[in-house]
């Protein structure tokens, strides 16, 4: 055979050492492609977290694109971590799959928001991007709907955002916070698991789930505040991109330099009409 690359010959190589003792015709290896397989090698150095974006990949049928994203946002450290009482509250079966479900951080990256932006504008901003949001929420979620109306004794209550997961088999209630985590939120979430299970939910369905969604939290606070209650919920955080990255870093004008230019400018324009 020939006419394969030198940058070919060595990712072959090293597919060779990686993958020594394995079929190329066993599951998952042998089902993804040349281009997966490149990215593997190249992005994933721990032979388990390898093994577990490979799985993945085949599971969901990722693209090589959505597997770099997956692999650059760090999705394997950020499955499962979310703060959650599930061992409490679910089932053994219903308990790992809903804990796997959540991450901690989610990566919003696609939003721009600015520092003053309040918790309507993160939720206008999901839902302008809810293709991306679902997808960064995982598989098997389904949009409901937004400030989902309920009627409590007579009284108007509305969910920030109202999920279906299809594996769990169950509603998801999502309470957006811009800011850090505080125990009084667990009431509030708390209060919503009951009135969906009881207005919303089918005999068919799980008990509803709750993800509070902050910027921040403390773990010890969560942790604590979650221990009693006893419906299912948990405590996640969210990045937003609200640097410059940092391939353009150096590359656009600083705001200093804006200003001198402006400067300049408008002199040099004064100077023209003085001379005329």
């Amino acid at each position: 055979m020939k006419g394969f690359s030198r940058s070919n010959l060595h990712y072959m190589r090293a597919f060779a050492q990686t993958y020594p003792l394995t079929s190329i015709v066993q599951a998952p290896l042998g089902q993804l492609n040349w281009y997966h397989h490149i990215t593997l090698l190249t992005k994933v150095k721990d032979a388990t977290e390898r093994e577990w974006y490979m799985h993945a990949a085949v599971q969901y049928g990722w693209s090589r694109n959505i597997l770099v994203h997956q692999i650059e946002s760090q999705l394997y450290e950020r499955q499962g971590s979310a703060i959650t009482n599930f061992a409490q509250t679910l089932p053994p079966v219903q308990s790992d799959l809903a804990q796997q479900t959540l991450k901690d951080p989610y990566i919003f990256d696609f939003l721009q928001l600015g520092l003053a932006a309040q918790e309507r504008d993160l939720e206008h901003g999901l839902l302008h991007y809810l293709r991306d949001f679902l997808m960064e929420m995982g598989v098997g979620f389904a949009f409901v709907g937004n400030q989902y109306h309920l009627d409590v004794g007579g009284q108007d209550f509305y969910l920030d955002l109202l999920l279906y997961h299809l594996r769990l088999r169950c509603f998801v209630v999502i309470d957006l916070k811009i800011g850090d985590f505080i125990p009084e939120y667990a009431g509030k979430m708390n209060f919503y698991l009951a009135a969906v299970d009881e207005q919303l939910r089918h005999p068919d369905d799980q008990p509803t789930i709750g993800i509070i969604l902050c910027k921040g939290r403390n773990r010890l606070i969560a942790e604590y505040t979650l221990r009693n209650i006893q419906t299912p919920m948990g405590v996640a955080t969210y990045h937003l991109t609200e640097a410059l990255p940092e391939k353009f870093k150096g590359q656009l004008p600083t705001v200093a330099e804006i200003e001198a230019r402006l400067q300049n400018a408008s002199q040099a324009l004064d100077d023209e009409e003085d001379e005329g």
